[in-house]
């Protein structure tokens, strides 16, 4: 088992404090810093700044949203990224949910297993650098008939495969991150029930791959307070636990309560 930190939001008050934080985890020896976006702050400027002020830890997005960029341009800040930080940076996605897709990147919240297997396609083909083409039902490159022709990318990653991570939260989309990803970004983890809501199912994709869960990096994020009195410490995490599992998502969908309610928390 290796340790990270995800510092979540910037811009939440904690700013200063976040980078020293990180810069702590690096001379600590942790493996990775991860930072999130959502309809506030943007991961890769802030992993930017963090990558800038430390040495050996890894940064990456925890997640960059799929609906707020083309497949193209996240592979650019990929091999940015993982340039400019020495080949440190590890690539993050996820579709977000239909209030902030629809709401914020004005951008249809539908077949997101179909539209995330796509990008991902797309994102690898260009980060390997190949000519990029792609025929499929939300992405058609180069545009046909038209002055557009096949490019590839102009930077040079620092290394040959920047790992690519998930967040996945339903069963199908476990499964698919098993099966098209090297990693999985879980939220609200449960030691009791993690086999049954994820494990088993991000095994599934791996064995539809033909490939083992051995190097598949599991990544579960767990808050963490230190102190004598539970019960305060357990209010220290109350709203961020409503924020996701109350106000994430529409009535119809929000995959956080759906996930609290497989865990039996009806």
């Amino acid at each position: 088992m290796r340790l990270g930190i995800n510092l979540g939001y910037w811009g939440a008050g904690m700013d200063g404090d976040n980078l020293a934080v990180a810069q702590e985890a690096d001379r600590l020896g942790y493996d990775v810093c991860w930072a999130a976006e959502a309809y506030g702050s943007d991961a890769p400027t802030v992993l930017s700044w963090v990558a800038a002020k430390t040495e050996r830890i890894d940064v990456g997005s925890a997640i960059l949203q799929i609906p707020a960029r083309q497949p193209a341009m996240t592979a650019m800040t990929a091999a940015t990224l993982d340039s400019l930080s020495g080949g440190r940076f590890r690539l993050g996605l996820g579709v977000s949910g239909p209030q902030v897709s629809e709401g914020w990147y004005g951008v249809k919240f539908d077949k997101p297993l179909a539209r995330t297997r796509e990008y991902v396609e797309i994102v690898r083909k260009a980060m390997s650098r190949e000519r990029l083409t792609h025929d499929g039902a939300h992405w058609t490159l180069p545009l046909p008939d038209g002055p557009g022709k096949a490019l590839k990318l102009t930077v040079h990653p620092e290394r040959e495969h920047i790992p690519l991570y998930i967040a996945a939260i339903g069963p199908k989309n476990l499964e698919q991150t098993g099966e098209i990803a090297d990693g999985a970004l879980l939220i609200f983890p449960s030691a009791d029930h993690l086999e049954d809501t994820a494990i088993r199912h991000l095994r599934a994709g791996r064995e539809k791959a033909g490939k083992t869960m051995e190097g598949f990096d599991v990544c579960p994020t767990v808050p963490l307070a230190v102190g004598d009195d539970v019960a305060a410490l357990a209010d220290l995490f109350r709203p961020y636990t409503a924020l996701y599992v109350g106000g994430m998502g529409s009535r119809q969908q929000n995959f956080y309560n759906q996930l609290a309610r497989r865990m039996g928390y009806e």
